[in-house]
């Protein structure tokens, strides 16, 4: 067959990954991101086979780019670090909403930036203007100590960030007059906004794309090339995030041999983990087709015990190596997600918050965050038998039907990919364990971490390297 190469636009790729993903009739379609092309907010309406474009705007009035401003601002690089931004905005007030509210004006058709505050469409080093610095005060210097003004001046941004997405969700309800929402683009990974929008937005049903950063634009050319162009009826999508390789038993036991180290295969292998975990121990977890979106969900994972208030700082100290006031997220048993928070719906792709119910915050509390939310994933059997099988087997022996997930990896590298990789980072940390396909790995005896190990509040690392924590994805 001859080849065929068809233009897409980016925002269109976002939405029909979104949409063609939800498995939802018809849907209202909001895609905010940095830009792609000029476009940098799209309302969409899609219905079967077609997605309409109702409302654009373009950079440089950009959302996107301007939490990224305000993430170089406060230290941290940009298009990177913005999680790390959504995360420190929880230790602040929003003392400074005015003055940033200021800067973005919310119109009929979207937004508009007060571009005078900002120079990040003018391809310089700093993204934003001496106007800011003028407004604000002395911009942060990567490293540097976090103060109060810092923490205050990120949950500000986070506010208004909030009420922009708010506005644009309202306005694609208003003009779809649809009851479902679709949301793409990396400002999408922005949980707490997204739980905002589910909450106040008016929509039934909110679908985030879980892939929603750039990354997920391949999938969703393909999915607009085959239902929008092609008029391919569309196919019901499961539910899971795991698109990426696999390696077999035989593939892994090669490696394991060829590394000469030491290992055994359980006949029960989730009970051995979660015996691991119910005793304080850190598990490295490599199992089935590698996610495909920013965040691991039980394929390329971490686990920990939730209960511990002191599990951050050891995950932190002996493993991750993370900034000390980013949180670590909880993973639930589905069916018992409402003993443990206070809302009681799916969130597979870990990109909601929910509140730890007061009187459970002991046995969640490495997951919970000090606003008292935890960014929850629900797992179900059928969306991972295995993973699954591991939290019921820790509620099983402890009564708490949740475990800690982090993404397997090391701050400044990307989530491991191969079994050497998933090797190299268990030798190199302070891991007690590895369960990698069948097989388990254990460390004799298992390493205690001691109150010095603990990271204090100005612990940091190299904020400029090429990759950060690689679960933090385009944005958030």
């Amino acid at each position: 067959h001859p080849l065929k190469i068809h233009y897409l636009t980016h925002h269109d790729c976002h939405a029909a990954g979104a949409f063609y993903r939800s498995n939802f009739p018809s849907a209202a379609i909001l895609t905010v991101d940095g830009y792609g092309e000029r476009c940098s907010t799209h309302i969409a309406r899609a219905q079967g086979n077609r997605i309409s474009t109702l409302r654009q705007t373009d950079f440089p009035h950009s959302l996107g780019s301007f939490y990224a401003a305000f993430t170089q601002y406060l230290g941290f690089r940009a298009n990177n670090g913005e999680g790390k931004v959504m995360g420190l905005a929880s230790y602040g007030e929003p003392t400074q909403y005015d003055a940033i509210r200021s800067l973005i004006n919310l119109t009929d058709d979207g937004f508009e930036v007060d571009l005078s505050y900002f120079q990040y469409y003018l391809q310089r080093r700093r993204r934003y203007s001496p106007k800011l610095i003028d407004l604000l005060g002395p911009e942060r210097a990567a490293e540097s100590e976090l103060d109060q003004r810092h923490k205050d001046i990120a949950a500000s941004l986070q506010r208004v960030t909030e009420d922009v997405l708010l506005h644009l969700a309202q306005k694609a309800k208003r003009l779809t007059g649809e009851s479902r929402l679709c949301l793409a683009g990396g400002v999408a990974l922005n949980c707490v906004a997204n739980t905002r929008l589910r909450e106040e937005s008016g929509f039934d049903d909110v679908y985030i794309m879980p892939a929603s950063s750039d990354a997920g634009t391949s999938l969703g050319a393909a999915l607009y090339v085959s239902h929008v162009l092609g008029y391919e009826k569309p196919q019901v999508q499961a539910q899971v995030d795991t698109l990426g390789p696999h390696y077999s038993a035989d593939e892994i036991e090669s490696v394991l041999s060829v590394s000469g180290c030491t290992f055994r295969r359980p006949d029960d292998l989730p009970s051995a983990v979660a015996s691991h975990l119910a005793n304080g121990r850190i598990v490295g977890w490599f199992q089935g087709r590698a996610e495909f979106g920013p965040r691991a969900l039980g394929a390329r994972s971490i686990l920990a015990d939730p209960r511990s208030a002191t599990m951050k700082d050891t995950l932190n100290s002996r493993v991750k190596f993370r900034e000390w006031f980013r949180p670590f997220a909880p993973a639930v048993l589905a069916d018992r997600c409402g003993e443990l928070f206070e809302r009681d719906h799916a969130s597979p792709y870990m990109l909601e918050v929910m509140q730890t119910r007061a009187d459970r915050v002991d046995d969640v509390a490495a997951g919970t965050h000090v606003d008292g939310g935890a960014r929850v994933q629900t797992v179900t059997e059928e969306s991972n038998p295995l993973y699954h099988a591991v939290i019921s087997a820790f509620a099983e022996e402890t009564g708490v039907p949740a475990i800690i997930n982090t993404s397997f990896n090391i701050r400044g590298e990307p989530i491991v990919h191969s079994v050497s990789d998933a090797l190299k980072c268990y030798f190199t940390t302070d891991m007690d364990a590895l369960a990698i396909g069948p097989f388990l790995l254990e460390k004799d005896p298992p390493a205690q971490a001691t109150t010095e190990d603990a990271p204090t509040e100005d612990a940091g690392g190299d904020d400029q390297t090429a990759h950060e924590d690689a679960a933090d994805g385009e944005l958030f």
